[in-house]
């Protein structure tokens, strides 16, 4: 049943012509005691950009990369040692743009939940699992208002996630908290206990309105720019 909504949700390469510069992330889901529940990963303290920030594996594009797909894999084959042929991928969701205003694509695919994570210590510092549901009904949430230097503004997804077995909390927010919340919407089909800013009626042409509007007021301050 999650295959087959995520595929109804599947934007393909639609947003592939945008002058952006490209990254794609992987947003590993698998099935742990009947319940689905997502990877996500610590970004190791030596690096430059988001020290100790939780992310899922994924990066910016190479050139030898034949599409979003093959970045989110290659990514996170190097990042937690994940082997391209042991995800079953299934679709590419509505993009974001970051912060360096890269066009960031989240790739879903489904992962054995025997799969050992061997982190590479240079990019990653942790990795752990939790429920997928945890993004539609958190015990531990909170929420800001944000304006984009371009004056796009956006509500922000901040969950504090406890985990039994590292014994400590994690913060997800950003722009990964908006793609898993996002995943969380379409797999599950239900409201979350808390606001978000989509028409639920409608989450597909919603969801491509807000990025269009985001888009449109970077590209509007790029053009000025220029």
């Amino acid at each position: 049943q999650a295959r087959r909504r995520l595929r109804e949700f599947d934007v393909g390469d639609k947003f592939s012509h945008l002058p952006l510069p490209r990254a794609a992330v992987l947003l590993p889901l698998m099935v742990r005691e009947g319940r689905l529940h997502l990877l996500l990963t610590v970004r190791s303290m030596q690096l430059r950009r988001s020290p100790g920030e939780v992310c899922f594996p994924g990066g910016k594009s190479e050139a030898t990369d034949k599409d979003d797909i093959d970045t989110a894999l290659r990514e996170a084959k190097e990042e937690v040692g994940l082997q391209p042929e042991k995800v079953e991928v299934i679709c590419r969701l509505m993009p974001g743009i970051d912060k360096m205003n890269n066009l960031v694509t989240p790739v879903v695919g489904f992962i054995e939940d025997t799969f050992q994570v061997t982190p590479n210590p240079d990019e990653v510092s942790e990795v752990f699992i939790m429920p997928l549901e945890y993004f539609v009904k958190p015990l531990n949430y909170k929420t800001f208002s944000y304006k984009t230097s371009s004056g796009y503004s956006t509500q922000i997804h901040c969950f504090t996630y406890y985990d039994q077995e590292h014994e400590r909390s994690f913060k997800i927010w950003g722009l990964t908290a908006h793609f898993a919340v996002f995943l969380a919407l379409v797999v599950f089909g239900e409201r979350p206990t808390f606001e978000v800013d989509y028409d639920l009626d409608n989450l597909f042409s919603s969801s491509e309105n807000n990025f269009i509007n985001l888009y449109a007021s970077i590209y509007e301050r790029k053009k000025s720019n220029l």
